[in-house]
């Protein structure tokens, strides 16, 4: 049982083990950011109590809110509180600074508890995050010590974190507790109470650099490498090591002091690029005295052995992603034929009772049709599905002009078909999603005309045409080509006396025009392609 398997590995009483193992446990599978696999095991309330790692299958591991209950179930480390914000997604690093270990017994890969120092030494916050040590204990307090101090499993506010109530952690440990700020202040925004900042210092700054520089080398394959190296050693730190620091969550605190090497130890890109030259993370050479990168080296241990994490480009590409999704689901276009009543067939819905100004779909002609008929009696008695259309002047002289008759019968499905021809033709867009009224134009729809041209010899042009009925705007359509299709566009009038304008995209650019138009909800049969097969002759297709 889960129960017995705690506290044997625990070493707990049976009453304590009762409490951090609960009855009525349910078991989730989940995935982390970087695809490994595990199982959380959740208490009657729902929060997430133990959990699981493929790599650790065997090996229950403690969340906060568990260790909220039992704050010595594991050795602790304890860090400073510019600290705390890092250890979603990324781990602990050991600082210049003091890291103090509450077992210097701990030995490597053995689990802790991580908890934040609080004024002097000798007190410590609510466990805030649990991992694997890294190093010995020794090891921490070594003089010059680097690298990392703990591979964190889990922590305060992230995604198996919020699998729960969400709650603050618990007051502060130790006496004279109102005089310090509660952890929640430094960190939650759950009761949307202001947060302070946190000043980093120089040795922060300098350990989430040099964390983006292993996730940038790590995210570079061999054939990366070869299509961008050499390159400038600024275009190195603003393309590839900003973009990979840790992405900042809503609940952690907001940080003061910008990202930038300036406010490192190193003081200058130079400076830093040659110590992780020195480290032989990657190789730089002068050349007319600019800094250039000549390559990384993926393999080196450092970056082997980095976990990644969620950088501010996973964030920025997960949030587009939403933006995309959101306006393909708001942006899909819904079409309806409308008609409405003109010339001779007025008076037939006027006599039906049926207002002469509203637009009408087939299946209300067919209601409009069918209670003329029956107030009639214009059914055919041997098959109903027919109508004694020569029995009726009015209803004859509407849709019928084949001369007088005194038998004339039609099938009802044809008499509705000849009815919607003496009406004007009318359609309607609506932009499913949206609260906005439905937009109806008079007249026959055309479907938008995506059209490739050869010009100028072998050069290919992608022409669109008719899209404004369907709510595209010209300028967002060729923006959104431009990026689409990795081509430069244009918008230009219509030539001749029809109103409307053109984009042309440069390129034969057929799918990606069509695929982009599906995803903004305009149906198949609603784009006409034009192109020239190999034989050269024009083909199309609606």
């Amino acid at each position: 049982m889960l129960k017995q398997r705690v506290i044997q590995t625990f070493s707990l009483d049976q009453d304590v083990g009762e409490d951090l193992v609960p009855e009525g446990l349910l078991s989730v599978k989940f995935r982390t950011h970087i695809h490994e696999r595990g199982v959380a095991y959740l208490g009657p309330s729902g929060d997430p109590l133990w959990f699981t790692l493929e790599r650790d299958s065997e090996d229950l591991i403690p969340t906060v809110y568990t260790l909220w209950k039992k704050p010595d179930l594991l050795p602790s480390l304890s860090t400073p509180s510019s600290k705390i914000p890092d250890l979603v997604g990324a781990d602990l690093m050991i600082p210049e600074g003091p890291l103090c270990s509450a077992d210097s017994s701990s030995s490597p890969a053995q689990l802790v508890s991580i908890t934040r120092h609080i004024r002097d030494l000798t007190r410590i916050g609510p466990p805030l995050a649990v991992g694997r040590l890294a190093v010995g204990s020794r090891a921490l307090s070594a003089v010059g010590a680097k690298g990392k101090a703990v591979f964190v499993l889990h922590a305060w506010n992230d995604h198996l974190f919020d699998m729960g109530h969400k709650g603050n952690p618990p007051g502060l440990a130790g006496s004279d507790v109102s005089k310090e700020p509660s952890v929640a202040a430094l960190g939650s925004t759950q009761l949307d109470k202001p947060t302070p900042t946190i000043e980093l210092t120089k040795e922060d700054v300098s350990t989430i650099l040099h964390a983006a520089l292993l996730q940038a080398i790590k995210n570079m394959s061999s054939s990366t490498q070869t299509s961008v190296f050499p390159m400038t050693a600024s275009t190195l730190y603003s393309t590839y090591i900003l973009p990979s620091q840790p992405a900042s969550s809503p609940s952690q605190p907001d940080i003061s002091t910008p990202i930038d090497i300036k406010h490192s130890s190193h003081k200058s890109l130079a400076h830093f690029l040659k110590s992780a030259e020195k480290q032989g993370l990657l190789k730089l050479k002068e050349i007319k005295y600019e800094l250039m990168v000549f390559s990384v080296t993926t393999a080196h241990a450092d970056v082997v052995a980095h976990r990644p994490y969620i950088s501010l480009k996973d964030e920025f590409l997960r949030k587009k992603q939403r933006e995309e999704k959101e306006q393909t689901r708001v942006r899909n276009r819904k079409v309806t034929k409308l008609h409405k009543p003109h010339l001779q067939s007025l008076k037939l819905f006027a006599d039906a009772g049926f207002d002469t100004s509203t637009l009408y779909t087939h299946m209300d002609i067919k209601t409009v049709l069918d209670k003329y008929v029956t107030d009639r009696k214009l059914v055919d008695v041997h098959d109903p599905s027919y109508v004694d259309v020569g029995a009726d002047k009015l209803l004859r002289t509407t849709i019928w002009t084949g001369g007088p008759a005194k038998m004339v019968f039609f099938k009802r499905e044809k008499v509705i078909e000849y009815l919607s021809h003496k009406m004007q033709n009318w359609y309607k867009i609506r932009v499913e999603g949206r609260d906005t009224v439905p937009k109806c134009r008079e007249g026959r729809l055309k479907p938008i005309l995506v059209e490739a041209k050869i010009i100028r010899g072998r050069r290919a042009r992608t022409t669109i045409t008719g899209f404004e009925p369907f709510l595209l705007g010209a300028v967002d359509l060729a923006k959104e080509l431009r990026t689409r299709c990795a081509s430069s566009t244009s918008v230009s009038p219509v030539p001749g006396k029809s109103s409307g304008m053109k984009v042309s995209v440069q390129g034969r650019q057929i799918k990606a025009v069509t695929a982009f138009l599906a995803s903004r909800g305009v149906p198949k049969r609603w784009v006409r392609i034009v192109g020239r097969g190999k034989n050269g002759r024009s083909t199309g297709a609606g």
